[in-house]
């Protein structure tokens, strides 16, 4: 099994590519171990390394966040034996009875669920596509007094040129295309 690995934007994370299928569809994203080990072996194996703080799987990636003490050189090679020991024991990344509810969305009262659907699908059309390729996702959380309430996941988060990618790509482009769109703001 060869694993191509990529740099991300972010210096805190690498993304992993298996070379076949992570996730079935959706992703998951994991910030503790206890979580990892209630609803993903692959997860959980990766939070074994010292110093992996978070885990993100995609579609055909999984991308890995690092302690600001560790280094690569010394944890990629056992987070990539880690991620070749979960696919030679046939277990699946992610459990197939899962608990997890997705994140409540929070919108305005009275507001068109036109807009809510046209945020959503310039977010799944334009964004989302572009910072998979760099190992992370952003998902809608909310629509209030005209701000967008993004979450940042993977790679995304902590990264230091997520604020210029949400307020000089993603909010000039939502409030090109949405009106009633006047900031976007990301939340944990």
């Amino acid at each position: 099994m060869f694993i191509q690995t990529e740099e991300t934007p972010n210096p805190a994370t690498l993304k992993f590519l298996p070379g076949r299928e992570v996730m079935a569809s959706g992703v998951a994203d994991f910030t503790s171990a206890e979580a990892a080990a209630a609803r993903s072996p692959l997860a959980h194996n990766l939070f074994a390394v010292d110093g992996v703080t978070s885990v993100f799987l995609g579609s055909d990636f999984i991308t890995v966040t690092k302690a600001d003490e560790k280094v690569w050189q010394t944890l990629k090679p056992m987070i990539l034996g880690a991620i070749m020991d979960h696919y030679t024991s046939g277990q699946p990344a992610i459990g197939a009875a899962s608990n997890h509810a997705p994140d409540e969305e929070f919108n305005d009262d009275n507001l068109d669920p036109e807009i809510v659907s046209q945020i959503k699908e310039l977010l799944d059309t334009r964004v989302r596509p572009a910072v998979a390729q760099d190992g992370g996702d952003i998902v809608y959380r909310g629509f209030k007094g005209g701000t967008v309430y993004l979450n940042m996941r993977g790679s995304c988060a902590g990264c230091p040129s997520s604020t210029a990618t949400l307020k000089m790509g993603i909010e000039n482009m939502l409030k090109h295309y949405v009106p009633e769109v006047l900031q976007v703001e990301a939340i944990n």
